[in-house]
């Protein structure tokens, strides 16, 4: 999957919607974004659109939010969390939730702290710096 195009990749999300509208089995990987995809039913009717979904630009400074991206943090999220990485990852999302009131919402907001981690080390041509990543984290039990 890592070694996908950006069109492949999102390909990908479109395949598995639509393997799921046809009841079909899915793979592990498939049936992850199937789970993403159900959280946000805002995206199913451009997911149905198939090759118009796969090639569309999204333009973040016009206040388009790219959809793949979206649920491209849900997954990542997801595997950080299954593997605790960084360590402690999953005791502060733990407290997130709590604090949000649920699971979807803490995820939005922890989104925020991995694409930041994400930007700055794309930025600096460096690998994500985990110890910011968890400061950016805990960040969030402090706000209101």
């Amino acid at each position: 999957m890592f070694d996908l195009k950006r069109d492949q990749l999102r390909g990908y999300y479109v395949a598995a919607w639509q393997k799921h509208l046809a009841a079909q089995p899915l793979e592990p990987l498939e049936a992850q974004i199937v789970e993403v995809i159900l959280l946000h039913p805002e995206y199913h009717a451009l997911l149905n659109s198939g090759v118009d979904a796969v090639g569309r630009d999204y333009n973040a400074p016009f206040g388009e939010q790219n959809p793949f991206l979206h649920m491209g943090l849900h997954l990542a999220l997801r595997e950080q969390l299954a593997m605790d990485r960084p360590a402690g990852l999953r005791a502060l999302y733990r407290q997130v939730v709590a604090k949000v009131g649920d699971e979807h919402s803490a995820a939005h907001r922890m989104h925020a702290c991995l694409a930041e981690t994400l930007w700055e080390a794309q930025q600096h041509k460096a690998l994500p710096d985990e110890s910011a990543y968890l400061e950016r984290v805990r960040g969030l039990l402090l706000r209101r």
